[in-house]
C-alpha cells in the first residue's frame, strides 16, 4: 500500500504577513484562524485516483500554534466518490503517515466532516479558493524590489515543507461556518507546490 499527492496549497489566515506561526511565535492577535486548502493536481492511494479532487479545513487555534490543539472543520470535495472520500480523510487525518500525520498531531478537536463544492482557480498571480456556503478566498501575492514574489524558504511550521512558499496578502477573505464569522480582508496569505507521500 502506497500513496501520493501532489499539487498546489493555499491558505489565508488572520495573521499579518508575514505570519509569525511559521517560526514558532505568537500569532498576530494571540491566536491564529485559517482556511487551509489543497488543489491536488495528481494523486492516488494504492489503485484510488485522486487526481484533479480538492480538500479544504477551517482551523482555530486559540495559541501559539505548535503548543495549542486546533479546532478543525474539514470540507471534501463534493465530486470525490466514496473510496475517494475515504482515502482523503485517512491521508490527511494522518493514518497513512507522511506530512499529513505531522499536521494532524495538532488537531484536538474534529468540529465537522462535510462535503461541499471546493472551486480553487488562477487569475495571474493571484489564486482564489471558493467552498461553497463557507468561504470566499483571494490571494494577491506581495511584490519584491525586484519585481519578483516575496517568498519564504525552511519555515519552521510548514504545510508544505521542502518548497519556497510565497507570500502574500488577501484581496478578499471571508469565511463563514459554525459560529466562526471571519474577515481576513488584508491579511495573511501563502501558497506553494506540495508532495505529501507515504
Amino acid at each position: 500500500m502506497s500513496w501520493k499527492l501532489e499539487g498546489t496549497y493555499m491558505e489565508s489566515c488572520s495573521c499579518d504577513a508575514i505570519c509569525p506561526c511559521i517560526v514558532l511565535n505568537t500569532p498576530t492577535k494571540g491566536y491564529c484562524n485559517a482556511l487551509i486548502a489543497w488543489k491536488i493536481d495528481k494523486g492516488s492511494d494504492d489503485s484510488v485516483d485522486l487526481s484533479g479532487l480538492n480538500i479544504a479545513l477551517l482551523l482555530n487555534s486559540p495559541g501559539k500554534m505548535h503548543e495549542t490543539p486546533w479546532n478543525v472543520a474539514v470540507y471534501i470535495d463534493s465530486k470525490a466518490k466514496e473510496d475517494q472520500k475515504n482515502s482523503l480523510l485517512k491521508i490527511f487525518g494522518g493514518q497513512a503517515g507522511g506530512h499529513p500525520a505531522a499536521l494532524a498531531k495538532m488537531i484536538g478537536n474534529m468540529v465537522s466532516v462535510a462535503d461541499a463544492d471546493i472551486e480553487f482557480t488562477k487569475q495571474g498571480k493571484n489564486y482564489n479558493v471558493k467552498v461553497a456556503n463557507v468561504a470566499d478566498v483571494e490571494l494577491e501575492p506581495l511584490v519584491g524590489p525586484d519585481g519578483g514574489d516575496v517568498t519564504v524558504n525552511n519555515a519552521l511550521l510548514a504545510v508544505a515543507p521542502g518548497y519556497s512558499t510565497v507570500v502574500g496578502k488577501a484581496k478578499k477573505s471571508r469565511i463563514k461556518a459554525h459560529n466562526w464569522d471571519w474577515n481576513f480582508d488584508g491579511q495573511q496569505c501563502m501558497h506553494s507546490p506540495f508532495v505529501y507521500e507515504g
